[in-house]
């Protein structure tokens, strides 16, 4: 049968799979969606979630440095035991999370850490976008919740599209991780410089040195 972008999204959404793997998980179960959650749990999202209570206290901090030394980051990933954070797999995971956030600039790590006060203020502005035009106070909520979800999958690193395959979030590939190396793991905290950020830089006055410059 036909599967649809819509199908495909939806069971996106509930499993946090990657596109191509929730619409080859449609195709496989002929587009039933529960059909292809249970598909999709037994390629390793299943085994994350079971893992998820586990404590996950060890790990590394990470590092990532760019641009000649420009742009760099920090991030610690936990895992339940340093035998794990010694592993190759591991390592590589957490090398390319902080790639992936001097690329992609999160602002947090998951939407429950995103300020109240920013969200409503976000919901303030699409909701009188939405109002201009002239939709129903149904259609417009809707709309809000769509706009809200995109949000905070620009400004949170779990639901960012991960830079080196789209296809999937950081979320999935964590969960990927997860089942590959069974272990529960979390992405703790990060921090990203930019050099010289947040510093007040001379601007010259070029009127003023032509000026100087001509004895005036």
């Amino acid at each position: 049968m036909s599967i649809t972008a819509a199908q495909v999204n939806e069971l996106r959404k509930a499993t946090g799979a990657g596109l191509m793997d929730c619409k080859k998980a449609l195709t496989e179960t002929d587009g039933d969606h529960e059909k292809a959650i249970d598909y999709l749990r037994t390629k390793g999202l299943a085994a994350a979630s079971k893992k998820a209570g586990r404590a996950a206290t060890e790990g590394m901090v990470g590092s990532y440095i760019h641009a000649g030394g420009k742009i760099g980051v920090l991030v610690e990933v936990n895992c339940e035991t340093d035998f794990v954070a010694k592993n190759d797999n591991f390592q590589n995971f957490v090398k390319d999370i902080a790639m992936h956030i001097a690329a992609a600039s999160p602002l947090y790590v998951r939407r429950e850490e995103v300020p109240e006060e920013l969200i409503e203020r976000e919901k303030a502005i699409y909701r009188e976008k939405a109002k201009e035009s002239g939709k129903p106070a149904a259609i417009i909520e809707k709309i809000l919740e769509g706009q809200i979800n995109k949000f905070y999958g620009d400004i949170c690193l779990l639901e960012q599209a991960y830079v080196k395959d789209p296809d999937k979030t950081i979320q999935t590939f964590l969960n990927e991780t997860i089942a590959s190396i069974g272990e529960n793991m979390s992405i703790r905290r990060f921090t990203k410089f930019v050099l010289g950020e947040g510093l007040a830089k001379k601007e010259s006055d070029f009127a003023a040195e032509v000026a100087a410059a001509a004895g005036v």
